[in-house]
């Protein structure tokens, strides 16, 4: 077996003087869904922080395809092919669902047209709602249009800070399918999930956080039925 696609290895590290990461490891493979789990304050969006290049790490690395990118700006990540949607935010409220996608290509100096039609084929919602201020749109449709814009830098891999936060159920299941639909397109997802169970109904991978450590690792299916995560984290 070769090293994962993606891999956060080791990271210890937190913001200012205090660690919050200790040694954790992250990793997920190309087309997979990783699903990062654990009670509040576990450090999972720390943890999806530091894979992102959002704070420094004092201990371990972050590779992507084999290269060491620890080192490299949030930035300088995108334009490797890292996207990333924070929980809040995340979209310009008074810019069209269209300006929004637009902004998003940033990075491309090619024609972006194909993977604007892609983000409206996975999203047709949006479609119907592009010419409208993305601050006028629903919880959900918000959560679209901002993994839509990610998806117009054309990533390798796509990360998820609790996609379906402050959303309906109905409205989690429609995201989470649309999350598979984008996994099956070849590209990886790392994501930060308050919904324990549901998420790991979907994940190929699931990591257990407690207190910035790796407590449980697994395929979704095995964290499920193991009775101590069960017990501990999904509420028996």
């Amino acid at each position: 077996m070769g090293e994962p696609f993606l891999i956060g290895d080791a990271m210890t590290g937190g913001y200012g003087a205090s660690d919050i990461l200790h040694g954790c490891t992250i990793a997920v493979e190309k087309g997979e869904i990783a699903v990062i789990v654990g009670p509040n304050g576990a450090g999972k969006s720390t943890a999806m922080k530091a894979v992102f290049g959002m704070l420094n790490l004092r201990g371990g690395s972050v590779r992507l395809g084999g290269e060491d990118i620890s080192k490299l700006s949030p930035q300088a990540r995108v334009r490797k092919g890292m996207g990333f949607v924070p929980q809040t935010s995340n979209i310009f409220t008074t810019m069209t669902v269209e300006e929004n996608l637009e902004m998003g290509a940033f990075i491309r100096t090619d024609e972006i047209a194909d993977t604007m039609a892609q983000v409206y084929d996975l999203f047709p919602i949006l479609k119907q709602k592009r010419h409208q201020a993305a601050g006028e749109l629903s919880g959900g449709q918000r959560q679209q249009v901002a993994v839509g814009r990610a998806l117009m830098t054309q990533p390798q891999v796509l990360m998820l800070d609790e996609p379906t936060a402050g959303v309906s159920p109905i409205v989690m299941d429609e995201l989470f399918d649309r999350i598979i639909e984008v996994a099956r397109t070849g590209i990886s997802i790392l994501m930060v999930e308050q919904n324990a169970r549901q998420a790991l109904e979907i994940a190929d991978k699931g990591y257990v956080l407690v207190q910035g450590a790796n407590r449980f690792t697994g395929t979704g299916a095995e964290l499920l039925a193991n009775p101590d995560v069960r017990r501990s984290f999904l509420g028996g």
